[in-house]
């Protein structure tokens, strides 16, 4: 384990303790602060509001993990694709996602983040690369904030939402995603407001009853895929854990606490969920919980068997959906001219040294 503290994993309640232990006075932690995500600092030699002394403790005690950026691929449609690595040599993906109506439920996304939450995942959707390769491990609270703030200065462009939708499981890495959300979210950090962070997760049901009890108004995102136990069993390993009842009991505790509604993303894969019946199974469900559904075809992913449905069969899917009334946007999703399904950059990269 490092001596050092990373800088950007630290509440400022926790900074301000740090500080104190050392004889400085509270306002200090605030300088910290500001000087790590409003004037975006690299180094505490920068902080030159804070005496030479202190810069120099606060060197010895913390550490500036920055994420270095390995590849970067940019789309027809502006999505950009981020290959970064961290400081053990792993490597993650980050995505900048530009405007589209109705992202995720809002009037317009802007520019949204899609951010990773651990290094490979352990629960082996099928259709997913970032399973592929196995779980490595989860991220610290620092690496989940440093590709907002990596992000921004590589773009030059300000994120107004993100999504835990990137590599990894989030719930699986409860304490560390909530403690980055925390720094995102607070005023003395990034000040991105809770009702533009929106989580993902493949159903780990007492996780989401975990989500529900905590402060925060985030909104909450379930990677259903299919509708039925038959379906979602052979695409997502994690159903036979935490099947469909269990799930939706979750949600509806979710739901009863936060007076929001919930977002089902719905990857369609040809001949495996997106015959008319799937659809008016995804009805049923979608009911029982008031959630909206996000359609999105099947981005294709190199060494697996599945393949995206054709448009007038994606469209023949939303018909149903629409008239059964329910809320539904079909997403012709962005970059995937640049492979920008989760972990297949990563893959490609790895791919050499592995071969």
């Amino acid at each position: 384990m490092p001596t050092q503290t990373p800088i950007h994993s630290l509440t400022l309640d926790e900074i301000e303790a740090r500080l104190a232990a050392a004889g400085q006075p509270k306002y200090r932690a605030a300088q910290v602060a500001s000087w790590l995500y409003e004037k975006r600092a690299k180094a505490f030699a920068a902080m030159t509001d804070l005496p030479a002394a202190l810069r120099t403790q606060l060197a010895d005690d913390f550490l500036f993990d920055e994420i270095e950026q390995v590849r970067v691929l940019g789309s027809a449609d502006t999505t950009r694709k981020y290959l970064f690595r961290l400081a053990d040599a792993a490597l993650i993906e980050t995505v900048l996602i530009p405007a589209s109506p109705a992202l995720y439920g809002e009037a317009s996304d802007r520019r949204t983040l899609c951010i990773s939450t651990q290094v490979g995942c352990a629960y082996g959707c099928k259709f997913c690369a970032s399973g592929l390769d196995g779980f490595s491990r989860n991220l610290g609270a620092h690496e989940i904030v440093s590709q907002f703030l990596r992000v921004e200065e590589l773009s030059g462009e300000k994120i107004n939402n993100i999504v835990f939708m990137g590599m990894g499981e989030p719930l699986a890495n409860f304490d560390n995603v909530m403690r980055a959300i925390a720094i995102i979210n607070a005023p003395w950090g990034l000040g991105l407001g809770a009702r533009h962070i929106t989580i993902s997760t493949s159903g780990l049901a007492p996780q989401i009853r975990e989500l529900a009890d905590q402060p925060l108004q985030v909104r909450l995102a379930i990677s259903l895929h299919g509708a039925t136990d038959e379906v979602r069993q052979q695409i997502m390993p994690v159903n036979r854990k935490y099947p469909l009842a269990d799930l939706l009991d979750a949600c509806a505790y979710y739901t009863a606490r936060k007076k929001q509604r919930l977002t089902f993303e719905y990857i369609l894969i040809k001949d495996v969920n997106d015959r008319p019946e799937d659809a008016a199974a995804l009805v049923r469900v979608a009911r029982k919980v008031h959630a909206k559904i996000n359609c999105i075809p099947y981005n294709t992913v190199e060494g697996l068997p599945w393949h995206r449905p054709s448009e007038a069969r994606q469209d023949a899917f939303m018909s149903v959906l629409d008239h059964a009334g329910i809320p539904a946007t079909l997403r012709r999703e962005k970059g995937h001219d640049i492979a920008a399904a989760c972990g297949q950059l990563r893959r490609q990269t790895l791919a050499p040294a592995g071969q």
